[in-house]
This record gives structure tokens, C-alpha cells and sequence, in this order.
């Protein structure tokens, strides 16, 4: 019973611990381009995410993408966005956790940013779509994305290829060692 206790704690830190990487990596390093109807936000809060998607499985990956960056929505004035937020994100943090999970290899890890990259320009024109009543507006949002994560695959595929050595992926009901 210990045991179980401990790796609850566990667990629960490292949820907490990547929600704010992400919120953080979100809120400090963004930049607003003119190119969108909605200013075109372009952040590095999807590094931590996929790297802790990668890292640690489908269930940390969509708590620390969905709550943080819906959390930064919501702190930084865009809180008709957390919803969509929530959810999109969370999807991109499961899916590519999901895929990570069953296969350890660059090519499984560049496929899971390219769903990632699908997952978020779909939802994110939806939620555009919805949010202003047109579908036509959306589309200046396309590139802005494309650019985000392109980043963020740049900088994500080379550290999780160093970090995956020390790091072993375990489910949530199971305990890292």
C-alpha cells in the first residue's frame, strides 16, 4: 500500500510538473504574428509537451498540453479559447503519447508530430470556424500553425533522442523505477 501511495504521488507530480513546463514554455516564449485573424500565436509550449508525450505516455502528455496550455489561455486573456484548448490539445498530447508508447523509434516519434500537427490545424480551424462564424477566416491560421509545430519537431526530435535513454516509458497506473 506504501508502495501504491508513493507512486500516486509520483504521478501526480509529474502531471503537475508538466503542466507548468508547458504553461510556462507558453506564456514566456510567444510570439504574435499579423498574419491571422486572431494575431496568429505562435509559442514553444508544445516542446514540453511533446517531448513529455514522447517521454512519459498518452495519459501525461494530454494533462500537460490540455491543462496548460488551456490554463495559459485563461491567465493570458484568451478564455473563449480554453475550451477548444482543452480539448485540442489534450488530443495532440494523447495521440502522440499513444503512438510514442507502442513504438520507440524516430520514425513512430515524427509520425506522432505529424498527427499532432493534423490534430491541431483541424481543431484549431473548428474552433476558429465556430468562434467567429466563418469558415473562410480560419484559414490565415494554417501557416501560423504549420510554423509552431515545425518548431517544435526542430527542437523536440534531437533532445528526446538523448533523453529517451535515461527516461523508460511506463503507463499511468504504472510506476516509473
Amino acid at each position: 500500500m506504501e508502495q501504491q501511495s508513493f507512486n500516486n504521488t509520483k504521478q501526480l507530480v509529474y502531471a503537475a510538473m508538466g503542466i507548468a513546463l508547458v504553461f510556462i514554455c507558453t506564456s514566456l516564449v510567444n510570439l504574435r504574428l499579423p498574419v491571422s485573424a486572431n494575431g496568429g500565436l505562435v509559442h514553444l509550449g508544445n516542446v514540453p509537451l511533446f517531448i513529455i508525450a514522447i517521454l512519459y505516455g498518452r495519459r501525461f502528455g494530454a494533462l500537460a498540453g490540455g491543462i496548460g496550455m488551456a490554463l495559459f489561455d485563461v491567465v493570458g486573456g484568451w478564455f473563449l479559447w480554453a475550451p477548444f484548448t482543452l480539448v485540442i490539445v489534450g488530443l495532440m498530447g494523447y495521440t502522440v503519447g499513444a503512438i510514442c508508447e507502442k513504438r520507440r523509434t524516430l520514425t513512430a516519434y515524427v509520425l506522432a508530430l505529424v498527427a499532432a500537427c493534423l490534430i491541431k490545424v483541424v481543431g484549431y480551424y473548428g474552433a476558429e470556424g465556430i468562434i467567429y462564424g466563418n469558415w473562410l477566416t480560419p484559414m490565415a491560421s494554417i501557416p501560423g500553425n504549420l510554423v509552431q509545430i515545425g518548431v517544435a519537431a526542430v527542437i523536440v526530435l534531437p533532445v528526446v533522442a538523448k533523453l529517451r535513454k535515461h527516461v523508460t516509458i511506463s503507463s499511468w497506473a504504472g510506476a516509473r523505477k
